[in-house]
């Protein structure tokens, strides 16, 4: 499938296999960061029992799926507060996204163009609106919105806001 505009383009989501191939993303990543030394810092007090579920629904939302994270599990803001208010970890934010980049190997979707447009979005998400407020939670907004994303990145700058 080609990145790029036009009338019954596929979504990253569809490219991806739809809920299922997040799911079985969502889990791969899960398991490589569980086991990465620095990663799994973020995890040591624990985890929702559905975080990968949760995961996976808030990347399908992402990527162009249904709205299945809002409808169901909580909003973008509470999403940001979730990653917002332990301070500048760039390290863990580096590890996070090679720990991406080997699940997308994992479960088959690190071919181009695919792996490329999710590897982007992966490490866009991760640098800019979950480390967006890195002071603290109550700086999030009460209004922010998922932001979406597509093969040319960024759909319509639906991104959180700047502090």
């Amino acid at each position: 499938m080609e990145p790029g505009h036009g009338v019954g383009m596929t979504s990253l989501y569809d490219a991806a296999g739809g809920r299922e191939g997040l799911n079985r993303l969502a889990s791969a990543w899960h398991e490589r960061v569980l086991a990465d030394e620095v990663v799994s810092h973020a995890f040591s007090h624990g985890f929702h029992p559905q975080h990968t579920e949760r995961l996976a629904a808030y990347w399908s939302e992402a990527l162009g799926g249904p709205r299945s994270y809002t409808g169901t599990f909580g909003d973008e803001s509470s999403a940001v507060r979730l990653h917002s208010g332990h301070g500048l970890h760039q390290e863990m934010d580096e590890r996070a996204i090679a720990c991406f980049d080997g699940a997308l190997v994992d479960v088959g979707l690190s071919t181009q163009p695919v792996g490329d447009a999710l590897r982007a979005y992966f490490q866009w998400a991760t640098t800019t609106t979950m480390a967006r407020y890195h002071e603290s939670a109550d700086d999030v907004p009460d209004d922010l919105l998922v932001p979406r994303w597509s093969w040319d990145g960024l759909v319509d700058g639906r991104a959180s806001p700047a502090p």
